[in-house]
Order: C-alpha cells, then sequence, then structure tokens
C-alpha cells in the first residue's frame, strides 16, 4: 500500500428496501488514527463490512492504495495489507492467548497458497514467531500468553485480538470498538497501543468506538454518521464544538464531553456498588 491509505467514495449499501449507509466518503491515511463515530445504527459496522469485503456495496467504490478493491474478496484485500477486528470478539477459546496471536501472524505469512498452509518452511517458522512475539510485547500478553482465552477476563481477550490483528503485518487497520467491555485502565494500555502503531509502525487506523475520551485522544480527524448519512468531518476540537454533532448523540444542544461524563459517573457508580458488594462479603 501507498500512502493514500484507504479511501471510500459515494459508498451506499442497501439491504432490501433498508438504506444502511447512504453516499459515504472518507479517507483515512496511513501514519494516522481517523475516527468513525455515531450513534447505534449509524451504519458504523456496515461500513466497516463493506471496506473489508464482508458486504457488496450498492454504489460506490473503495480503494487501498490507489489500487480499486470494490469488487475483491475479504481475503484479497487482507492480502493487500487491510486488517479488521470486530465489535464481538472472534477468537479461539481452547487455544492460548499465543496460539490466537500466531495464526494472525501466520494468515499473514502463508496468504492464499494451500501448500504453505500445511507445510511451512523454516523461514516461515521463524517470522511467525518473531511476528507474534513482537506483537505479544507491544501489547502487553506476556502475563497470560499461555493461558488458554475461553479463561480470560474481557480486557486480556481484547488485547489479544488486538495483537493477531497487529501479528498479521497489515498496513491499515479497522478496529471495531476495541476498547468495549474495558475498564479505565485497560482502554489507557489500548490507546497506548494505538499510538505506538501510528508512531513506529506508520500504520493506518480507521477506528470505531463508543468511547469518545479515546477517540478525542488518539484521533487525527473524525468521521461522524447518523442514519447512514455523514453530518460532519472534522478535528476532535471541531467534533466536540458543532451543534449538529451534539443533537446527532444527545438529541439536544448539549455536547460530547456531557455524555462522556455521564458514561464515567456511571462507571463509577458502578464501581462503588461492587465496592460495597465486596466489603459486605467481607
Amino acid at each position: 500500500m501507498t500512502t493514500e491509505g484507504l479511501a471510500v467514495q459515494e459508498l451506499s449499501v442497501r439491504f432490501g428496501g433498508a438504506v444502511a449507509v447512504n453516499g459515504v466518503s472518507l479517507h483515512a491515511p496511513l501514519g494516522a488514527v481517523t475516527g468513525l463515530i455515531g450513534p447505534n445504527g449509524a451504519g458504523k459496522t456496515t461500513t466497516f463490512n463493506a471496506c473489508s469485503g464482508l458486504v457488496r456495496p450498492t454504489r460506490g467504490s473503495i480503494s487501498l492504495g490507489g489500487l480499486d478493491v470494490t469488487h475483491r474478496s475479504a481475503p484479497a484485500r487482507a492480502r493487500l495489507g487491510l486488517g479488521r477486528t470486530f465489535q464481538r470478539m472472534e477468537l479461539y477459546g481452547s487455544m492460548t492467548a499465543y496460539e490466537n496471536v500466531a495464526l494472525g501472524a501466520e494468515s499473514a505469512r502463508i496468504g492464499g497458497n494451500p501448500l504453505r498452509q500445511l507445510i511451512g518452511s523454516r523461514r516461515d517458522r521463524f517470522r511467525v514467531a518473531a511476528d507474534t512475539e513482537a506483537a505479544i510485547e507491544l501489547c502487553g500478553l506476556g502475563p497470560v500468553r499461555d493461558h488458554r482465552v475461553d479463561g480470560l477476563s474481557t480486557g486480556w481477550r481484547r488485547l489479544t485480538e488486538l495483537a493477531r490483528a497487529c501479528a498479521g503485518g497489515y498496513r491499515l487497520l479497522l478496529l471495531d470498538e476495541p476498547s468495549s467491555g474495558l475498564d479505565h485502565r485497560e482502554t489507557e494500555s489500548v490507546s497506548r497501543i494505538l499510538r505506538s502503531l501510528v508512531e513506529v509502525k506508520h500504520l493506518g487506523i480507521l477506528l470505531v468506538e463508543h468511547d469518545m475520551a479515546l477517540v478525542m485522544s488518539v484521533c487525527a480527524n473524525i468521521f461522524v454518521l447518523d442514519f447512514g448519512v455523514l453530518i460532519f468531518t472534522g478535528t476532535p476540537q471541531q467534533v466536540q464544538a458543532d451543534p449538529t454533532v451534539r443533537s446527532a448523540y444527545l438529541g439536544s444542544e448539549e455536547g460530547l464531553e456531557e455524555a462522556q461524563a455521564r458514561e464515567e459517573a456511571a462507571e463509577q457508580g458502578r464501581c462503588r456498588q461492587l465496592d460495597d458488594a465486596t466489603a459486605g462479603r467481607s
């Protein structure tokens, strides 16, 4: 891929009579985190599915590094450097964290060659091991690397999925709510990893996320969807100040900072309830 990254032009996706995405254009360059935000049902995941090849667009085009991939399959796009995580984690519970991450590295090395899937060369095995170790270190998975995934907390599983994407050697990542279900400390770890991927590896990241504090801290540019339509594009500061975005999120003139404050207050309340319950048992 070139420095052009991911470009979407006039994307529309229709399911029967329902229009899920309508004429959306966006650009996610390499070397930056780009946000894609909006209320529930705004069309964010559908846009991701179209970009990654899981959904066929009704209209519009998608390109990677200047190459039109609109009609290419999801595996073909992956081989061109496009990686993806999902809102619902897709991990192998009976395998360890290390083995799950290694799958990402293996898929990148063998590509679509059936023979290499069965018989990898010594060089392939060395590279898979090296890429797996690097991703585990980047995402801080050392303490649980040999633990089965089905026994890990949500936070560790989220980091495992992120590490698997990192091990794939992709140039651009579509991350669908990587902080979902995480506490404040775990979310800070995700933020650190995203910055490292951009600053050290010069990856491009298109981020769908409901945690506005995370979005505002890591994104250089943000696209806002509402009912499948792009309603605003700008920097985090511009997005926070725009009344159209405020209305889309809250149905009022209140800002995104108020929404985030409410989420944080609710989380603090849940933590206090847990502490009280724990104290009561002791």
